[in-house]
Order: structure tokens, then sequence, then C-alpha cells
């Protein structure tokens, strides 16, 4: 099999073009208490307030725009968590093409019926999502749609390193860049970026200890399965993606794993603080700032908040978390 292209920065800039005309850029903001919290200058990079709620739109728009008009025809199926299946059904309705999004059995509601109500068909298929891969695949060679894998897309890679590329603009000044990963393909444009626009600043990746493929792939340089048993559906691979991998083992400074436990704190810490509803997976990078106060202290740091689209389940357990560690004693 032929091994496929990383994208480079002209691809990055070229996907800019392409995504302009239908996502305007999203906002940075600084929070003094996420700056205390971290001991750090904090900017939120807030892809949460995308269309869909997450980053992966700018990947899908990228990818969609650029189908022939044969693949255009004969449709595209993917399998997703959530938002990567978002990303594809809302690119698919604006570029006129069809689109089935596999997801496991017990994906995020939210996320499900948000891919439904953008026109795509949805497979809920297996227990996890390497289940609903396997499922997408198969669907992709009997209707002979386009397979969009999730991850081992250079034109995704591409589209996503554009929110890296808008943070660095903003904020010049940042010198580290912490970004949730699931498959990676977030962290890989965020290195490709970074590379070339400030060589001298660092990308760091978090993932969820209860669900640590792509970390343990990227620490032993080799390809690592382990079980999924992580809360955060956009941090639950079990395998790791080749593309990002090869982008991360080159590019990426650091990669820590935080516990289920951190990503709720963190979900509390981002929703009190910055007034935005955030998924568990979106609060990964700033879980990652916390574990690395020591290390951040003093510096200018960017935290990608990847996604908002918490479901009804784990708001009531970050609710619940927060009312029992900041209950207020009865009066006497």
């Amino acid at each position: 099999m032929t091994e496929l292209r990383a994208p480079d920065f002209a691809d990055v800039l070229a996907a800019r073009l392409r995504i302009a005309p239908y996502l305007a850029p999203t906002p940075a903001y600084r929070y003094a208490g996420l700056d205390r919290l971290c001991g750090a200058t904090v900017w939120v990079k807030h892809e949460n307030h995308q269309p869909v709620g997450a980053f992966k739109i700018r990947g899908g728009i990228n990818l969609v725009s650029q189908l022939s008009d044969d693949e255009r025809r004969r449709g595209v199926v993917t399998a997703s968590t959530g938002n990567h299946g978002q990303s594809i059904a809302y690119a698919a309705r604006l570029f006129g093409v069809s689109a089935t999004v596999c997801a496991p059995l017990a994906a995020n509601p939210v996320k499900v019926q948000a891919i439904r109500d953008l026109g795509a068909d949805v497979v809920l298929e297996g227990e996890d999502f390497e289940a609903a891969r396997g499922a997408a695949e198969r669907i992709a060679v009997e209707r002979g749609s386009r397979y969009i894998h999730s991850g081992d897309e250079p034109l995704l890679i591409a589209g996503v390193a554009t929110y890296t590329l808008e943070l660095f603009e903003a904020h010049p000044e940042i010198d580290v860049v912490i970004v949730p990963i699931g498959g990676g393909s977030g962290a890989a444009g965020a290195c490709i970026v970074q590379q070339t626009v400030k060589p001298d600043a660092s990308v760091i990746g978090v993932q969820s200890a209860q669900a640590p493929a792509a970390y343990r792939s990227w620490k032993e340089r080799t390809t690592v399965t382990a079980p999924i048993a992580s809360l955060a559906e956009g941090l639950q691979t079990g395998a790791p993606f080749a593309l990002p991998q090869r982008i991360l083992r080159e590019m990426l400074a650091d990669f820590i794993t935080v516990s289920d436990d951190d990503l709720l704190h963190a979900t509390a810490a981002m929703i009190l603080h910055t007034r935005n509803l955030v998924e568990p997976a979106g609060a990964a990078a700033l879980a990652g700032a916390i574990a690395l106060r020591e290390r951040l202290e003093g510096r200018t740091v960017g935290i990608v908040c990847s996604g908002g689209n918490i479901g009804p389940a784990q708001l009531a357990q970050v609710v619940d978390m927060v009312q029992r560690e900041h209950a207020v004693p009865a009066a006497v």
C-alpha cells in the first residue's frame, strides 16, 4: 500500500482559502480563573464555537470540497464517535453529497441526533469506535462509496491545522500549544503549523489514560492497540492512525495522559470559568495544562477547546461532582 503524503504548510494555506467562504475564524479568549489554575497566561481557542460545536468541521469542508464528480455521485461513508461524523455530514450537505456515518451503539445521543439533523444516514453498530469503523469500511465497499478515514486523510489534517494558524496569527507570543488527541489529526495539524510559523514554540498532546492507544504508539514508536474505557468519546481511539502518528513522531514535543477524573474536573473548570458548555475531550487540553502547571509557570499557553458537544449524562456527572466538592455545610 502506498504511504500517504503528509500535508505541509502550503496545504494548510490552501485549506484556509477553501474553508474561508464557509467558516469564520474562531475566537481565542483569556480567562483569569484559568490563568490561576495553570500558573500561566492562557489563551483558549474556542473551536466549540464552530457550527457543529467542534474543530473537525474544518477538515470536513476541506476534504468534501475536493471530491471528484464521481466521488460526489457515489456518496461518502465514515465512522465516528460524533464530532467527525458531524463535520462530514455538514460538509456533505453543503456540497450536495449523500453521507452515511457509522457510530458505536452507545454513541453520544446529542452528536448522533445532530448528524441525523444534518441529513446524513446513521448506522449504529458495535460497542466501540473500532467496531463502527469496521462497519463503515464494509458499507463503503458494498456501495462503492468514498470511504473517509477519520485520521489517515491529508485533507482532513490540513483543514484542522487552520485553527493553529489562526491562534498564532492572533497571539504570536504563544510558546506552547496544548491539544487533545484521539486519533491525532488536530495535533498533527498543529505541529505542521508550529514548525513553520513558530519553530521555537512547542506542541503538547493530551489523551485519556483510559484510552491510551495513540499515546503508547507515540511513546513506543510502534503500533499499539489498547482497550477503550474513557468517558470522553472524542478521545476513544483503540488503535493509532498511521498518518497522524508519523507526523507526531517527527514533530510533537511531548505527549501526556490524564485520568477521566482529571477530564471531569477540567470540564467543570471550563464551564465555570469560561461560561461555555464543553465536552470532556474538549477540556483535555486544560487538564493537561493543569497537570503541567510547574513546567508552564510564567509561559504563554494556547489550549484548544476542541468541542462543546457534551451529552446529558456527562453534564449530569460534572454537575454532581461540582455540587459534591463545593457543597456548603448546612447552618447549625
